[in-house]
């Protein structure tokens, strides 16, 4: 499985932006696929996920502003991110598993500033 994750960029606080992962290869062994954040010198975290069926977790950070989506027949997953703050800013992974999160595409960053 392949995983190509675009659609970072530089945007104001307040702004909004969607993330983009496109998954290709053996996709019918995955049923989770999720985003992860990272800042540099700390842990990458956990975001937001969306089974195959469709169910959501959101962390507690972002509930109400992020937006998981996935499209199953289009191998794509969506992250909206609205209202954006400074502290949204890091690089952006996407992943994916059937059980677990085994696959990860490269990073997309992106930048909140003023």
């Amino acid at each position: 499985v392949q995983l190509q994750a675009s659609g970072g960029g530089f945007v104001q606080p307040g702004g909004s932006l969607t993330l983009s992962c496109v998954a290709s290869g053996s996709i019918f062994s995955i049923n989770v696929m999720g985003w992860f954040r990272q800042v540099p010198g700390t842990q990458r975290e956990l975001v937001a996920e969306i089974t195959s069926g469709g169910t959501t977790y959101y962390a507690d950070s972002v509930k109400g502003r992020y937006t998981i989506s996935r499209h199953n027949a289009k191998n794509t997953m969506l992250l909206q991110i609205d209202s954006l703050k400074p502290g949204d800013t890091a690089v952006y992974y996407c992943s994916a598993g059937r059980d677990a999160f085994q696959y990860w595409g490269q990073g997309t960053l992106v930048t909140v500033s003023s």
